[in-house]
């Protein structure tokens, strides 16, 4: 069985668990960058997206990140976030995922998460040591998050 765990953010990931063979593979979210009134403006691929989970199966189980707009954060960028998580959300219906959306305390405390985002890759690389390779840069906290969501999904 397959667990999912998707960090929705443009710097975010999408980690698939494989529990049967103790297997991991963590795909970047796949980002187009778009011109958009004389400016490049990165997005979300919907077509990317579907693409990635054309091969997932069997799937058991999704987590999400539950996600909303934080304090200093321009219209443009809520809106642009809110679209991400949507096509996510979308994608995951069209291929009858079932999705838990889950805050990050939440996932974050029952996997034993500790001080930000490279917390998040530490414990990743412990939960994960044959993949540590994966979580080995600061930009990698997308694939730490969406790796230690998935040990969650599998988990509950």
């Amino acid at each position: 069985m397959i667990f999912i765990g998707i960090d929705p953010g443009l710097n975010g990931a999408i980690a698939f668990l494989d529990i049967e063979r103790g297997h991991l593979s963590v795909v970047d979210m796949p980002v187009l960058e778009i011109q958009r009134n004389g400016k490049a403006k990165k997005e979300v691929s919907p077509h990317g997206l579907a693409n990635i989970f054309t091969f997932s199966s069997p799937v058991q189980h999704a987590v999400l990140e539950r996600v909303g707009a934080m304090p200093g954060q321009g219209v443009t960028s809520v809106f642009s976030f809110g679209r991400s998580v949507g096509l996510v959300e979308g994608v995951l219906s069209a291929f009858q995922i079932t999705v838990s959306i889950v805050t990050p305390q939440v996932w974050q405390k029952a996997a034993g998460v500790r001080g930000g985002k490279d917390g998040s890759r530490q414990r990743a690389m412990e939960l994960f040591p044959n993949y540590a390779g994966l979580f080995a840069l600061k930009k990698h906290d997308g694939r730490a998050d969406a790796a230690c969501m998935a040990w969650f999904a599998a988990t509950r």
